[in-house]
């Protein structure tokens, strides 16, 4: 391969990953709703809107003369001029007029069902029930699949991740629902506390007394005991045994975190923070590593980054393993989309952390 095409590849990877959908939404000292994306701003309203709400890839919300519109990273469409009851993720929303639910998601709306009772809008799809057919069903890359029907009073599966569903069907056996296919865990009257998050769930085994993970299509018995506690992440399972031990599963194996009985551990997507004497950790590459060392009165956890208050009041985050500083003016708000940062400071202006990047409105 000769030089010039190495160099192509290599750009369009990394335009790919700078260009990588992404929007940071937040109304301006004069009423204008703007969003930063792709490194720049852009305003979508010129007028106050009522209210506004977005994930890592898009942004809802109802202007000034009460329009439900969505923005998907390139352009803005007016969904509905109705009275909304609306969820989304990061990247689907799912609204309901009357009895009728409806899902948008990559431009695509499409009217899921008549009779709706509740619903839960995930990464991957939408899980609702449908209240005539007494169904759950999930609309999963633009199908509409049934889960399951009850004869009782409905309820809604007992883990939902975004990708991955755990339920118990009318017969007492568990399963579960994985990227369009169903897995059987097995039959049994006693109730299990599923956690799920990506490609994974973790539950203390009723059917074989273990403690089990859900992985990619295989089900493993990790320990031959019911854990503590147990949080699904995206791809990974962090759990707490009987004395106190944190463990991390991922890909088939274990491996033992902290003997610290740290009580303080969290975890959200790629993201696992836990405390040991007041110092705070999480796992690079699986190896150990030293956040700060105090416990911050608060933070957000989200795609591996790590935003806190840090000791002076501001705005700090931990990414890649690095310490950054973004502000030290007090009382900052502060919101993580996808791989970003945006913090509002007290004037109301605005700064937007970006691949290493600062940028102010």
């Amino acid at each position: 391969m000769n030089l010039i095409i190495k160099a192509f590849l290599f750009f369009a990877v990394f335009l790919s990953t700078k260009i990588s959908a992404q929007v940071a939404p937040f109304v301006d000292f004069s009423g204008y709703l703007n969003t930063f994306y792709k490194g720049n701003i852009r305003t979508l309203e010129l007028q106050r809107v009522n209210s506004f709400s977005a994930g890592d890839n898009i942004l809802v919300y109802i202007d000034n003369r009460e329009n439900f519109k969505v923005f998907n990273g390139e352009k803005t469409e007016q969904i509905t001029v109705q009275q909304v009851k609306f969820q989304h993720s990061d990247n689907i929303v799912a609204w309901q007029i009357g009895s009728f639910l409806y899902g948008y998601e990559n431009g695509n709306k499409k009217t899921l069902c008549a009779n709706t009772g509740d619903f839960i809008v995930k990464d991957s799809f939408i899980v609702f029930q449908d209240t005539r057919f007494k169904t759950i069903n999930v609309w999963y890359k633009n199908e509409i699949i049934h889960l399951m029907q009850q004869t009782g009073d409905m309820t809604m599966p007992e883990a939902i991740g975004e990708n991955i569903i755990g339920f118990k069907d009318n017969g007492d056996v568990y399963r579960i629902f994985w990227r369009g296919k169903f897995y059987e865990i097995g039959g049994n009257a006693y109730q299990m506390e599923m956690n799920a998050g990506t490609d994974v769930i973790s539950f203390n085994n009723t059917v074989t007394k273990n403690f089990t993970v859900f992985e990619k299509g295989e089900f493993y018995d990790v320990e031959n005991a019911f854990m503590k506690k147990y949080k699904s992440g995206r791809g990974f399972v962090i759990y707490e045994d009987q004395i106190g031990n944190l463990w991390k599963f991922q890909n088939g194996d274990k491996f033992n975190v902290s003997d610290f009985n740290s009580g303080l551990w969290e975890v959200v997507d790629d993201s696992f923070i836990w405390n040991e004497n007041n110092l705070l950790f999480t796992l690079e590459n699986n190896v150990k590593t030293q956040i700060i060392n105090y416990i911050p009165s608060d933070y957000m956890l989200k795609n591996g980054m790590f935003s806190y208050r840090n000791n002076l009041g501001g705005v700090s985050i931990f990414y890649k393993g690095k310490n950054t500083l973004l502000t030290n003016q007090t009382e900052s708000k502060y919101t993580i989309y996808g791989n970003n940062v945006l913090v509002e400071l007290f004037n109301k202006s605005f700064l937007y952390y970006s691949d290493g990047e600062i940028i102010h409105n």
